[in-house]
């Protein structure tokens, strides 16, 4: 019989179970032995350095990355990167990737059949400032079907990569939005164990960075480490 506690993982159940049947793909590829820690050079820990000529002025607009305006409903997506302790977390590579409105990816792989959006590539990047500081503009994301279990809908969406100063330290996780039906469906927004931890993806809506006449304002803040650690794909 499954059971969750056996396969848990991370600090105080903040991260998602490695195995969590409901959540069809983790049966294959969960360890089923003990992990094996390989040791790091130093040329893993140290590089590359990712600097500020490594990301253009606009890269984190994925509204005006072609000719034309993308379709859907315009949102700012901001936050801050922390540690455990709450110290900001700077110059760290924060990317971002997402369905369009009509939750659609332009990828070969993708064969839903809503429309693809040709001004939309919904991919985009930025860095942390010195108070951990990151925002992005782009066009909040549509729910499509996936083949997990019947019905299935994966709730919408945003992507999440933070790379700290080498690609060793890569982190990915996902941002969803509030009061989205569709959560209490997901398997993998359940696989979390603790609740708490799962509304740590859910983002916040966030008068402040509204734009008036122009796009809401969504906050969704990175804990990296620790007891309010936000959670982290396998």
């Amino acid at each position: 019989m499954y059971d969750p506690a056996q396969y848990r993982r991370g600090y105080f159940q903040t991260q998602p179970d490695s195995l969590y049947p409901p959540y069809a793909s983790t049966v294959k590829r969960s360890p089923t032995q003990p992990l094996v820690i390989l040791p790091q050079t130093l040329s893993e820990l140290t590089g590359p350095v990712f600097g500020h000529e490594d990301v253009k002025a606009g890269d984190n607009d994925l509204t005006r990355q072609h000719a034309g305006q993308p379709q859907g409903e315009r949102i700012r997506v901001s936050g801050r990167v922390l540690d455990e302790n709450g110290k900001p977390v700077a110059n760290s590579l924060v990317e971002i990737w997402q369905a369009n409105a009509a939750g659609r990816y332009p990828h070969r792989s993708d064969n839903h059949d809503a429309p693809l959006d040709p001004n939309f590539s919904g991919g985009g990047r930025t860095l942390t400032d010195d108070q951990g500081n990151y925002s992005f503009l782009t066009i909040k994301p549509g729910a499509y079907p996936w083949r997990n279990h019947f019905n299935g809908w994966r709730p919408a969406h945003i992507h999440f990569s933070l790379f700290g100063q080498a690609f060793a330290q890569r982190l990915i996780t996902q941002m969803y939005f509030p009061g989205d039906p569709l959560l209490g469906f997901d398997p993998m927004y359940n696989s979390i164990p603790d609740e708490i931890g799962r509304q740590r993806l859910v983002s916040s809506f966030d008068w402040e960075t509204t734009e008036p006449e122009y796009a809401l304002g969504y906050r969704f803040d990175i804990i990296l480490r620790g007891r309010d650690a936000t959670p982290m794909e396998k």
